[in-house]
């Protein structure tokens, strides 16, 4: 499937997104994810690269970041650590409960993407997408079985980094000479893909 058709789809799946705040029907979109995330069993983390709102706004803010030759800052060593990514989905999943039992609506979506956004204007998204996000954490456990991903095949790649330069998650390994891609991690966003000069990383089995 061809960038424009995949930005299409985000677009269309942002615009839902925003007219479900608007009329105050947000929880729909909850029964989108529990649905992606069943289907993250086979198709790994689609959700991530081609419906999250979250991840649709942030990137034309990393697009303005790198046209102005704004860096930011590194993520800071701590914020990698596991016991971060857990405290976020304790987090989460408190107020979601927290929701379902007394039957008062939060604004956990609109709040996570104004989150996301506003940490991406000062660090790369790699913070927001891997190690923050209690959606892309939940995702993550089925991901790391699923049938289907994007793979680099070892063969045809020319070792140039290209792709691990364009992940937004720092879902890309290397070891030695070979990169590889971190399934679990991976948004299938395809940013890989779409900079890779010699079409070495499809989404496949």
């Amino acid at each position: 499937m061809n960038k424009i058709a995949q930005r299409s789809i985000q677009v269309l799946f942002l615009a839902l997104f925003i007219v479900l705040a608007v009329i105050g029907k947000i929880q729909i979109w909850m029964f989108i994810f529990v649905l992606s995330a069943l289907a993250s069993l086979v198709f790994s983390r689609l959700y991530c690269g081609w419906i999250c709102p979250i991840n649709t706004t942030l990137k034309p803010l990393t697009w303005a970041k790198k046209k102005l030759h704004i860096k930011g800052f590194k993520v800071p060593g701590f914020l990698k650590k596991v016991w971060v990514r857990i405290l976020m989905l304790a987090l989460f999943l408190g107020i979601l409960a927290f929701t379902i039992r007394t039957g008062k609506k939060l604004p956990v979506l609109p709040i996570s993407v104004a989150l996301g956004f506003t940490l991406t204007l000062f660090f790369p998204e790699e913070l927001w997408h891997r190690y923050l996000c209690p959606y892309g954490t939940i995702l993550s456990l089925p991901s790391r079985k699923a049938k289907f991903g994007m793979k680099i095949d070892e063969e045809t790649c020319i070792k140039c980094g290209k792709c691990m330069k364009a992940c937004p998650a720092a879902a890309i390994a290397k070891e030695g000479k070979q990169y590889s891609i971190i399934k679990n991690d991976c948004l299938v966003c395809r940013a890989c893909a779409e900079v890779c000069p010699v079409d070495a990383i499809p989404y496949r089995r």
